[in-house]
Formats: C-alpha cells, structure tokens, sequence
C-alpha cells in the first residue's frame, strides 16, 4: 500500500506522523470517507468541498487547493491501482508542542489512505438489521457542530460501545432534546406511506453525501421527502428504516429497540434506492484512469 503524505507517497510501513500533530494529541484536524467503484472515485467534488468546510469551522487552512486536492486523491488511488475501493483523506493541524494552542502548528498535515472497507455483514444488507438507542447524547451543535467531520470521534466510540454491549452493530442517538440525531457513523431514514423523512441537520446530523444522493434519488422516484424532527416512536411506527452513509451505503433496519420495524423485512422502497444508488456508483464520478 502507498500512502500520501505531505506530497510524496510513502510504503504503508514507512507512513508515519509526528507524535507531536496535534490530530494524534487532540484529535485537532478534519477528513473524509470517499468511495472508489468501478474506476471512479464517487462524489469527489462534494467531499472535498466538504472537507474545506470543516476546515473552515475550525480555523484550519488546508496547504493544497481544492484542485490538486482532488487530483492527489485520485493518484492515490492510481498508486494503489484502485478500482473499487475506499479512500480516507485526513488534514491534521500538523505538528506543534504539548500545548492546546493551534498557532504553535505551523503547517497542516495532508494524509490520504486508500485501501478497502467492509462495515457490516453482507447477511445484514440481505435480511436487515437490529440497532439500538444509547444513552450517549449527540454532541451539541454549540460545542462540537456534528455537521464538522473532524478527528475526534470519541462521541461516536462511546455510542458505538454501548451498541456492541447491546450485541447490535449500530447505535441511534438523540440530541439533547430527546430527538433523533444520527447514528454513531450512518445517518437515519424512516418511510411512511410515500413520505421519506430523516432528521434536520440542526438535529445534529451530519451532512451526510450519501444521505443527499438518497434523498435525490427518493424524490426522482416520487416520494415526498421531508426533514423534520423525529422521536423513538415515529421510528418505531416506521413502514420501513434504513441508514445511509459512505461506507455503509443503504443498510435496512428491521428491529430498533426491540420492535420489529414494518414487516420486520428489508420493504420495497428500501430495497429499490439500494438498487438506484447502486445503479448510480457504476456510471457516475471522477475518472480514476485515462480512457
């Protein structure tokens, strides 16, 4: 595996950061998750774009343009002959001293990994899966913004823990009113009748791409697609429930909680944006390799 760092690739045993980044002091930086398929890096643009705008809340000025930013993701993955795959992208505040303070960086770090992922089971894509809700709260959108994908995850980890506790492999999360936020990586979707609803971003979710591309997609097949505020019941009483993220992709839900969720089987309008997202990943992105 060849990694990028810093503008020259590096083997995967020889890829190293100080201990002093800030990234690994603090969790002070910002990245992304990014798919590869079938000789495309998927969304490229968005998450990039998404990228600067993280930086951008934290003050973190990322040392490359969007463009070459960009372009060095996808030479990454021609280094890696990458077809299918998963690319994470990573910008640390960059080395400094044992201090808090992020002037005393005085450059940030670029990183980009490109390599392969598999989040859960095949068998749970197939039958649905079971989540439950945890008692971490979502952090508030006046302390660490969810909408910022940075390093520090450990809101995440607790939410995640407290799922495998439960013997499940995903978590729902509330905001400290008590609503639906996300879940501890994915974000959450529930249908009912021909509405498709998911939770506002102020809610504290992320500003989910595959959760945008979902939402296109359910709106193309006329479904009237809302945001709006949601409760443990409204999902409980759901006709169906899935999650979406990058890495994950469209996963049914069928039991939250201990409920069966509708049929207590992937439902069909789950079952048809899996087929258009994946009918979408063949023939949409940036080419990785000259035609």
């Amino acid at each position: 595996m060849k990694v990028y760092i810093d503008g020259k690739f590096c083997d995967e045993k020889s890829a190293k950061v100080s201990v002093f980044d800030h990234g690994l002091l603090y969790g002070d930086g910002v990245f992304e998750g990014i798919r590869a398929y079938h000789g495309r890096v998927f969304k490229l643009k968005e998450h990039i774009d998404r990228l600067f705008c993280s930086a951008k809340a934290i003050l973190l000025r990322i040392p490359m343009s969007h463009e070459a930013l960009c372009e060095a993701t996808l030479e990454a993955c021609r280094r890696n002959k990458i077809r299918d795959g998963y690319i994470r992208l990573l910008v640390t505040r960059g080395a400094g001293t044992l201090g808090l303070d992020p002037n005393r960086c005085p450059k940030a770090s670029v990183i980009i990994i490109v390599a392969t992922i598999q989040l859960y089971p095949k068998e749970l894509y197939e039958r649905g899966m079971g989540i439950v809700t945890v008692p971490t709260t979502r952090n508030l959108i006046n302390a660490i913004n969810p909408a910022i994908k940075s390093l520090n995850y450990l809101n995440n980890i607790l939410a995640k823990i407290e799922a495998h506790n439960a013997g499940v492999e995903e978590a729902i999360m509330l905001n400290s009113e008590g609503f639906v936020a996300e879940c501890t990586g994915d974000n959450i979707f529930m249908v009912k009748g021909n509405q498709l609803l998911t939770p506002p971003l102020y809610a504290g979710a992320l500003y989910g791409i595959t959760r945008a591309t979902v939402m296109d997609l359910a709106r193309e097949a006329g479904f009237q697609v809302m945001e709006t505020n949601l409760t443990r019941y409204d999902l409980f009483n759901a006709d169906e429930c899935f999650l979406t993220g990058t890495g994950a992709e469209v996963v049914p839900v069928v039991k939250i909680d201990g409920r069966v969720i509708g049929a207590g089987k992937p439902g069909p309008a789950t079952r048809m944006l899996v087929e258009k997202y994946h009918a979408l990943t063949q023939v949409s992105g940036a080419p990785i390799y000259a035609k």
